[in-house]
């Protein structure tokens, strides 16, 4: 799989109660235990209501979902970028995952204490982003001074990379993140390298009290987070993680039950993790027959080979066409063999761009 989700926060935002939600429930999976790698690293399944369609269509031995990995990422104090606190660690951490979802506290507890005195989500916000925002300058000024000296080569390369970071290196003067830097995709190959933090895609997670779970008007906090997010072209999840830790030890039904209680359709763990797998640009895809119905992760604009690929690398090599289905007209039609009769089941070669919920059987010949 090898994308990564790195949850970041101050402390005492409920970053690491969230965490640990999401692994619990994880572990609660009976077709996709939870799988701990290292303390602070877990591989939970992605909800998918479709494979549970499949199977009852396919009716299979097994049933596998596709997983996501998050990390659970060291607090954040301020002056981070100058080694404080955890800072080296932190960043260091932040630099080894694919996308960010930041926790940020919208509930007020006189028993969690917050490292700041009060509940400012702004200003939580704006401590984390300058930090990775400062971090990223040192980068990025570091990378300016290497390339002035390899501009006097006169390659070609070495200009365009300076006209790229120089663009970056005004958007962090101006308290920006990079990611709000507009770059083709040649641009973003040549900083590449720089392995910055705030390029990363960034997801907000409002951690709010179990009183405003159902709720459907939200606290200031929560509308402060969402107002801040739309100026970054970014999401907000809203999440309890003091009631997910409590899901997470239900059963199904019981979750069931609880959720209606709440008045909500579905745990915030359940959204959170699916916005993770979306923010990494990832897309599923299905294989279903009488062995087995199962999920695959490809990133979004694989070919179908590539795609192949995930499930064995000689499918890739020796790729000849792929029998594909949309998820929508295989349960429309009710059966693989119905779909091939209204002729929606149909062949697709190399050049065939992988949809999001296709169900896929691949010739191949080695």
């Amino acid at each position: 799989m090898g994308m990564k989700c790195g949850i970041v926060g101050l402390p005492n935002v409920g970053k690491s109660t969230l965490f640990n939600a999401i692994t619990e429930a994880g572990a609660g999976s009976e077709n996709y235990p939870f799988c701990t790698i290292d303390p602070n690293i877990g591989i939970v399944k992605v909800p998918d209501k479709r494979l549970d369609t499949l199977t009852d269509i396919t009716n299979p031995e097994e049933t596998i979902p596709t997983a996501i990995e998050f990390v659970d990422i060291a607090g954040l104090v301020k002056g981070a970028s100058d080694g404080e606190g955890l800072g080296n660690k932190f960043l260091s951490h932040i630099r080894e995952v694919d996308a960010i979802i930041h926790v940020v506290r919208c509930f007020e507890d006189n028993d969690i204490t917050h490292v700041e005195g009060d509940i400012d989500p702004l200003r939580d916000i704006e401590t984390i982003n300058t930090e990775l925002i400062l971090a990223d300058l040192e980068t990025v000024e570091n990378r300016i001074e290497k390339t002035e000296r390899m501009l006097k080569s006169g390659e070609k390369k070495y200009k365009e990379e300076m006209e790229v970071l120089e663009k970056i290196k005004s958007a962090l003067d101006n308290g920006q993140p990079a990611r709000s830097v507009e770059l083709s995709s040649k641009e973003k190959e040549r900083i590449k390298d720089c392995h910055l933090l705030t390029v990363k895609p960034t997801l907000y997670a409002a951690n709010v009290s179990e009183d405003e779970i159902g709720n459907s008007e939200e606290s200031q906090y929560v509308q402060a987070v969402r107002k801040h997010a739309a100026s970054e072209e970014a999401e907000v999840i809203t999440v309890s993680a003091e009631v997910e830790s409590e899901v997470a030890e239900l059963s199904t039904e019981e979750e069931e039950l609880f959720l209606q209680e709440l008045g909500i359709e579905e745990a915030g763990l359940d959204k959170l993790i699916r916005a993770g797998y979306q923010l990494l640009g990832l897309i599923t895809f299905f294989t279903a027959g009488p062995k087995e119905v199962r999920a695959w992760t490809v990133k979004k604009g694989s070919t179908a080979p590539k795609a192949a690929g995930k499930i064995h690398t000689d499918m890739e090599k020796g790729f000849i066409r792929a029998e594909v289905v949309s998820y929508e007209e295989l349960v429309k039609a009710g059966s693989f063999a119905q779909a091939r009769d209204e002729g929606v089941l149909r062949l697709e070669g190399k050049d065939y761009i992988i949809q999001d919920g296709d169900v896929c059987h691949f010739r191949f010949n080695v």
